[in-house]
């Protein structure tokens, strides 16, 4: 059975320009115009990913973003942003609320479907160390718990922010370059020019507080995990 997505745009032409390169991509698609519709379509059948544009007529993506997130029986399906906005902060609110990555018009159908591809293939994040428990200096990570503490406070992290530390911390004290990290934390293949990195590292350290530090930015190549 192939996997399920559901577009949320109210640009017809758009809906279906991606709903043809999606489905000769192999996936099943569904679609809705607004908010309201888009509940209703998730509520009758749950879908493996929502693309969702920030503007609809009703209610805006990240309220229906934040709607999916807060509720349980919604939580885990993953949520690919589309918006004419370019702006950092909305990039930011969108991965605070959970979105799992973001993309803006104008932008190919192709880079869609690859985006696509790789949320779906880290909706089940795969671990490759056996280390139970990771610490650097006050920051402490559970890795079977997936929690993260610092000064003995749980810092609370999104599952890609938890994936994007612990990928990090298991390789400690080596530089890891922004298209390392683009392939294995977000699945994409390498030369895909995108900012998602640095925006994901950026809220990262502002919730580490008084830890932020441990991860070290090495100038023009990538970040690097404290081996300390």
């Amino acid at each position: 059975m192939s996997e399920r997505i559901l577009i949320v745009d109210d640009e017809p032409d758009l809906v279906e320009l991606l709903e043809y390169n999606l489905r000769q991509s192999g996936y099943t698609v569904t679609t809705a115009r607004d908010g309201a519709s888009a509940f209703a379509e998730v509520r009758r059948q749950p879908p493996d990913l929502i693309l969702l544009d920030l503007m609809l007529p009703d209610v805006s993506g990240t309220e229906v973003c934040r709607r999916l997130k807060k509720d349980a029986s919604t939580e885990g399906i993953p949520v690919l942003m589309i918006t004419a906005r370019s702006e950092e902060i909305d990039r930011v609110v969108g991965f605070e609320l959970g979105a799992d990555d973001y993309i803006t018009k104008p932008f190919s159908p192709r880079e869609v479907v690859l985006r696509v591809q790789a949320v779906l293939r880290r909706a089940r994040p795969r671990h490759e160390s056996s280390e139970d428990r990771m610490v650097f200096g006050t920051l402490e990570i559970d890795v079977p718990r997936h929690r993260v503490l610092v000064d003995d406070e749980e810092v609370p992290l999104t599952a890609l922010e938890f994936k994007l530390l612990y990928d990090l911390a298991s390789r400690r004290g080596r530089v890891q370059s922004r298209d390392a990290l683009l392939e294995r934390v977000w699945g994409y293949a390498p030369g895909i020019e995108t900012r998602t990195v640095d925006t994901h590292v950026k809220r990262l350290r502002e919730k580490l507080g008084s830890a932020r530090d441990t991860i070290e930015t090495v100038r023009g190549v990538g970040y690097r995990m404290r081996d300390a």
